[in-house]
């Protein structure tokens, strides 16, 4: 997960983070981030018998899927994303002799296919949505029979914070992007607002990481965070506003978020060996996904 506060919690609980799974003492468990990893992590992780939670966000998961299937059908597949994210490593090493990355739009004149009627594109999930079609339809000018994923593949709220910036944007002097400068969709955030209007935009992953000088001839001030950004760290924000003068907040909704995922199975197993209950499953279920929306 690219959120600092969050990293930093895990660690204070006693996470420690890998880059690879060698890092991992044999035998021990082992979570596969939100990101989600290549086929080749998790045989590295059976021969180290490495016990292993598959924490990979469901929507990513899809992502994987569309890749593998597409590939059994000798599809060319084009990943929109950017280079050296890990969820694009992940995605890529499904399918890696058919996948070939598009890092945005003046990457298109690079793309070489093999059949220009076999062609589909897939995308990271946490990418701007404009830049995204705009890639996608400079890749249609080249390949007419380009085909669509089966269904969107960027993250619900990604695309919902992108939605309600761009409504709010206009009417913002600044805006504050909660997030931290390693998420994908908290940077785009920033930068969706500078597009639709905001006449400045600041990343910042604490409310003591504002500059006062920013409030300087300030009126209006959004307010928005990335995916995966905790309640308490935006209601932090909105605390110091407010006790410089930001006190009326007016809520801008672009759409309501009822999607509820539930724990990695490996979690679930644990849990109903120890005599949970269904409702407690599923409480726990919604304190992992509900404290991030």
């Amino acid at each position: 997960m690219h959120n600092k506060h969050v990293v930093t919690t895990l660690q204070q609980r006693g996470a420690i983070f890998v880059d690879e799974t060698d890092e991992v003492p044999e035998g021990a468990t082992v979570v596969f981030s939100a990101h989600g990893v290549a086929p080749v992590v998790h045989e590295e992780a059976r021969a180290l018998s490495l016990r292993t939670i598959d924490a990979t966000c469901p929507l990513v998961t899809k992502v994987h899927r569309e890749a593998v299937r597409f590939a059994d059908s000798d599809f060319d597949i084009l990943l929109i994303g950017h280079e050296g994210h890990e969820e694009v490593v992940g995605t890529a090493g499904e399918a890696p002799e058919h996948i070939q990355l598009v890092d945005g739009p003046d990457d298109v004149v690079n793309v070489t296919v093999r059949d220009p009627e076999k062609v589909v594109w897939l995308s990271q999930t946490t990418l701007s949505v404009d830049e995204t079609m705009e890639t996608v339809r400079r890749l249609r000018e080249r390949f007419p029979s380009l085909q669509d994923p089966p269904s969107d593949d960027i993250c619900y709220a990604t695309q919902n914070r992108q939605l309600a910036v761009k409504q709010m944007a206009a009417d913002c002097d600044l805006m504050i992007v909660v997030g931290s400068r390693n998420s994908s969709n908290s940077v785009r955030l920033v930068e969706v607002a500078l597009e639709h209007g905001t006449r400045a935009g600041h990343l910042v992953d604490y409310a003591e990481e504002i500059d006062e000088a920013w409030l300087e001839g300030v009126s209006t001030v959004g307010v928005t965070s990335g995916a995966s950004v905790p309640e308490i760290l935006v209601r932090g924000v909105l605390d110091y506003l407010a006790a410089r003068g930001y006190e009326d907040v007016a809520p801008v909704v672009a759409a309501e978020e009822s999607l509820m995922f539930a724990l990695p199975n490996e979690i679930r197993r644990d849990l109903k060996a120890a005599g949970l209950s269904d409702k407690m499953r599923h409480d726990a279920s919604f304190a992992e996904t509900g404290s991030l929306h």
